[in-house]
């Protein structure tokens, strides 16, 4: 759906595909390159130009209606997306010739930022929620300009807490795999969580290994809330699962334990 897009993409395997849920609500962060004066059906370039214009827009204007982005607001996903509407995805609605209405999601931008700006070409930053569709920004951005705008190129730059710099191209995939060193650059599925992650006495083994309540005693001292999600390793380092803290005790939410 977006050619034109690349970038940071996590691959979970093995027992990590259990993670799947947890790891699509978090946050994301693009550069994005668009051309002004331009507005396609698709809202990128591969898309057919259904309007242009000559409107000359300068730097200082992009940048002011850029800013208005920022924050908590409602975006209408573009019918070339793989949103579900009635079961069906809106780009097998699109590619059948067919517009439909689509209610608007929540969505936030935490930060934006004009990189570059040579008219009618301009490079920007966004960093958001999940659910957030960079070319409908970029969409109505030029339709708040006046002047259209389709995104021409997308690299997501962090995804999950993992940043492009810190990730492999496939080629460089294939290598690690030819020469049997995949185990080096695989990380372990706990990294995935940002909660506390706490250590288990050696008594609490077997409730751990059922899927049983976790009493405080059994685990180390922590200043966790009520309902505070945490994570637990067994006494011989294995990483168990997600748990939450409920009243006197840990209740498992997610096991990873094999």
């Amino acid at each position: 759906l977006d050619p034109n897009a690349c970038g940071v993409l996590p691959i979970v395997i093995g027992k990590a595909t259990k993670a799947i849920d947890y790891i699509e609500n978090h946050d994301k962060a693009y550069e994005a390159k668009l051309v002004l004066g331009k507005t396609t059906d698709t809202y990128d370039s591969d898309g057919e130009i259904l309007e242009e214009s000559d409107i000359r827009i300068t730097k200082d204007e992009f940048e002011k209606e850029l800013f208005t982005f920022l924050g908590k607001q409602k975006q209408i996903p573009p019918m070339y997306s793989a949103k579900k509407v009635d079961g069906k995805k809106l780009y097998e609605l699109a590619r059948e010739g067919k517009v439909i209405e689509r209610k608007p999601s929540d969505i936030e931008i935490y930060d934006i930022k004009l990189l570059s700006f040579s008219y009618p070409e301009a490079k920007i930053y966004v960093s958001c929620s999940k659910g957030t569709y960079i070319r409908s920004l970029i969409h109505d951005l030029g339709q708040n300009l006046g002047c259209g705008a389709c995104m021409t190129e997308l690299l997501r730059t962090n995804a999950c807490g993992y940043s492009i710099d810190n990730s492999f191209t496939l080629s460089e995939i294939e290598s690690y795999r030819d020469e049997d060193r995949l185990d080096e650059i695989i990380h372990p599925l706990e990294d995935l969580f940002s909660c506390v992650k706490l250590q288990c006495s050696p008594e609490s083994a077997s409730l751990l290994e059922n899927g049983n309540k976790i009493p405080f005693s059994m685990v180390e001292e922590a200043d966790v809330k009520e309902e505070q999600m945490v994570g637990l390793y067994h006494p011989d380092q294995r990483f168990v699962g997600l748990y939450k803290k409920k009243n006197d005790c840990y209740k498992l939410e997610k096991f990873f334990l094999e």
